[in-house]
């Protein structure tokens, strides 16, 4: 219980283990709002087609590595219920949190702050629970009984934007030139879903949420909320992604990076969605707490088998275009991200290929 953020609710002032050092701290939360982060509408009902749909998402995967989907097919019913189940959980009473609670990160199911709590050197202003949910048959038994609706709208949650999150592979496969279901069988086996929950800070000032990292796996898909907190790294500053109703933010992950990135110039293709070398990249981001409300936000993070291998898509790499990257087991990816605790600047260093 002592580890949980939930518990501090009461407190007066940020315990000294939360606060960040003094370059990394959020220090003014009045960060340029950005409305520019594309919005991809997926639905194509004002007369766009596929084609134009996919240079959207492409290019905004290009500029930022982020993006957010709306029409994107997950009903209002299901979104509206994984709110609710969310904030009701972490609105349970703290021993019964706490009793989910695991510093084991291989542990399919648990709540935890950090994800290596004893060796790092400052904890963040975030409670986390998380398990696995592919196949929904074969994981449930493992989540949490509380709140008794938890299993069956997570459930139908996990199942929608699988379907979700597949679809949009497909429309990046698809603008590259990949066959259909590139990123099928061991790219996208595993699905994990998560909830974070990020009370009230007494000095939201001196501590992150989250700190500046990028995420290790395929793709990403955040549901956010109505409360802000969300930031990306772009041209030298933070800036703030506004939460938008129903939309689901979009991430690429640092595996779809390593896939894509030999990308061939324009010149030498002729597609205008391919307008650089080294397209797709995963964004650095993290997140930011306030004083007044808590924020509580469900992601779904599609990721490889650990037993398989990535390495730059052949169909990508040619003699303008080498591989970048040298290939690896995911797990073997996912170990050092953990030891580096997602530092951005260092976790794909070991897997490059000397120029």
């Amino acid at each position: 219980m002592e580890k949980l953020v939930s518990k501090r609710i009461n407190i007066q002032s940020v315990p000294e283990s939360y606060v960040v050092p003094l370059e990394k701290r959020p220090g003014n939360l009045v960060v340029p709002l950005c409305k520019t982060i594309p919005v991809v509408d997926l639905g194509g009902g004002d007369g766009r087609d596929q084609t134009e749909i996919i240079q959207q998402i492409l290019k905004a995967s290009q500029e930022f590595g982020f993006f957010q989907v709306i029409n994107h097919g997950v009903s209002g019913k299901t979104i509206s219920d994984m709110r609710s189940v969310a904030k009701e959980f972490f609105e349970m009473p703290v021993e019964d949190i706490a009793s989910l609670y695991s510093d084991d990160y291989k542990q399919t199911s648990r709540v935890y702050t950090s994800v290596d709590y004893h060796n790092e050197e400052v904890h963040y202003w975030r409670d986390n629970l998380r398990h696995l949910c592919h196949p929904v048959e074969e994981c449930m038994h493992l989540w949490p009984q509380k709140p008794t609706r938890y299993r069956d709208v997570v459930g139908t949650f996990s199942v929608e934007m699988r379907q979700l999150g597949l679809r949009i592979l497909d429309m990046i496969g698809e603008g590259l030139g990949l066959e259909s279901g590139y990123f099928g069988d061991g790219l996208s086996k595993v699905q994990s879903f998560s909830i974070n929950h990020y009370p009230p800070c007494p000095d939201p000032s001196l501590t992150l949420g989250l700190p500046k990292h990028s995420d290790p796996n395929l793709i990403s898909l955040l549901l956010q909320g109505d409360v802000y907190g969300l930031q990306v790294f772009k041209d030298g500053q933070w800036i703030a992604i506004e939460p938008l109703p129903n939309a689901f933010v979009v991430n690429i992950g640092h595996q779809l990076q390593v896939y894509l990135i030999p990308m061939v110039l324009w010149e030498f293709i002729h597609r205008p969605s391919i307008a650089s070398n080294g397209m797709l990249r995963s964004a650095d981001h993290r997140v930011v707490t306030n004083s007044s409300v808590a924020r509580t936000t469900v992601g779904i993070f599609i990721h490889p088998s650990n037993e398989c291998v990535v390495e730059p898509a052949q169909p990508l790499v040619n003699a303008y275009c080498p591989p970048l990257y040298r290939a690896f087991q995911y797990k073997e990816f996912l170990s050092y991200f953990i030891s580096k605790a997602g530092d951005p600047e260092a976790v794909l260093e070991p897997f490059k290929l000397q120029s």
